[in-house]
């Protein structure tokens, strides 16, 4: 492999012809748009995904992508645990998008889920709000609940992983309808 571990935004538009490109986001952030040619593979499916992105691999380099670049370092770390090389998009969709390139969206999709991000600040901020609220109203041990939820967004942002994320991305929103998921197993076997 020539892959570089992270290709930066202009880098990969000028590969985008050569590249297999997998975008590790949950099927809705997908459907909300995506690089050209960019097949949906969520984190949590990438070690039933191996044999076929091995395979893929033989044919030419890797590029993984998410939203900002974390879930997609975590896959190339999956990936190379298991003797495959792929790079990484800096910054990912958010960088490829602010540089001005064009996202695909599905003209099948109807409406597109917010990002895991988006998704993580309500649910962490909601959580905040109702142990304070309780801490008021009912007994002060409530606040610990506001407590619990800081200290796992410090830790999130220390360790570069997201615990309520991996929880949020097992709601069925977030989740690739099995028919999904093969089909687009079928199309990295055939490129």
């Amino acid at each position: 492999m020539t892959t570089p571990t992270a290709l930066a935004t202009h880098q990969a538009r000028t590969r985008l012809h050569e590249l297999t490109i997998i975008d590790v986001r949950t099927p809705g952030e997908y459907a909300g748009g995506h690089l050209p040619g960019a097949l949906n593979i969520p984190l949590d499916q990438i070690q039933r995904a191996l044999p076929d992105i091995r395979h893929a691999t033989d044919r030419g380099d890797v590029l993984v992508v998410c939203a900002s670049g974390a879930r997609s370092e975590n896959a190339c770390k999956i990936l190379a645990e298991n003797g495959i090389t792929a790079a990484t998009l800096s910054g990912g969709t958010g960088a490829w998008a602010a540089d001005g390139h064009e996202l695909h969206r599905p003209q099948s999709a109807s409406r597109a889920t917010w990002g895991m991000e988006r998704q993580v600040r309500l649910t962490a901020g909601v959580i905040v709000l109702l142990g304070l609220l309780l801490g008021l109203v009912v007994h002060p041990a409530f606040q610990l609940i506001s407590a619990g939820i800081a200290a796992g967004l410090a830790f999130s942002a220390l360790t570069n992983t997201c615990g309520m994320a991996a929880i949020l991305a097992k709601l069925p929103h977030n989740r690739p309808r099995a028919a999904d998921l093969d089909n687009t197993l079928a199309a990295l076997r055939n490129r």
